[in-house]
């Protein structure tokens, strides 16, 4: 199964609209969704998308800080790992249950000790504050075969910014999805970011 390197970020989602809210989000091309672990019964949410949804989708989790965090994405049927910091021992253990990991870094330091671990990804964070002129400064540096990932003020106005400095892809939060905001709207705003990534991504 490819995936368009879109990370849709549902933080407050419940689990009666994780199906909905999935289902719209995969049906405009997003198909990568985190649902960060500090949304309600996170881990409900995302063992119903997944069982719903995965064989055209991955589900994974978000703001993962714990090993046992971990563990509890993998039991939930969870195919991924995003953490807001460079944990080392969540990033091994996600890898040795054989699930992918991308931690959020945001110093050359950060980059290889996740990378050094066996990150999947690496995401930058918050991307507004590193900006494009600070990941292109580590991306010199960094393995050029390493997906590397914006988040935090991506979105897609700016998407060419970030390609332009070697990014592979974007993480869409409040772009994307807010509490209470319908499974329709977050379809149409899928698709827009869809556009602008597909469009960025063959330039």
């Amino acid at each position: 199964m490819s995936h368009r390197h879109i990370i849709a970020i549902l933080r407050g989602i419940t689990p009666d609209e994780a199906v909905p809210v999935c289902t719209a989000l995969v049906e405009a091309g997003i198909t990568l969704i985190e649902v960060p672990l500090n949304s309600p019964n996170a881990t409900e949410s995302i063992s119903r998308a997944a069982a719903a949804l995965s064989d055209r989708a991955e589900i994974g989790a978000g703001t993962v800080l714990t090993e046992e965090d971990v563990h509890a994405v993998a039991q939930a049927g969870g195919t991924f790992i995003v953490s807001p910091d460079t944990n080392e021992l969540v990033i091994s253990e996600t890898v040795r249950l054989g699930l992918k990991s991308y931690p959020g870094v945001f110093s050359p330091t950060d980059a290889f000790r996740a990378i050094r671990a066996g990150a999947t990804g690496l995401k930058f964070f918050p991307a507004e504050v590193l900006g494009s002129k600070g990941i292109k400064a580590m991306k010199a540096v960094l393995p050029p075969d390493l997906p590397l990932y914006a988040v935090g003020g991506a979105n897609p106005d700016n998407f060419d910014e970030f390609f332009g400095v070697g990014c592979a892809g974007f993480g869409l939060g409040t772009y994307i999805y807010t509490p209470g905001r319908s499974a329709a709207e977050v379809g149409q705003r899928a698709a827009m970011a869809v556009a602008a990534y597909d469009k960025g991504a063959t330039a």
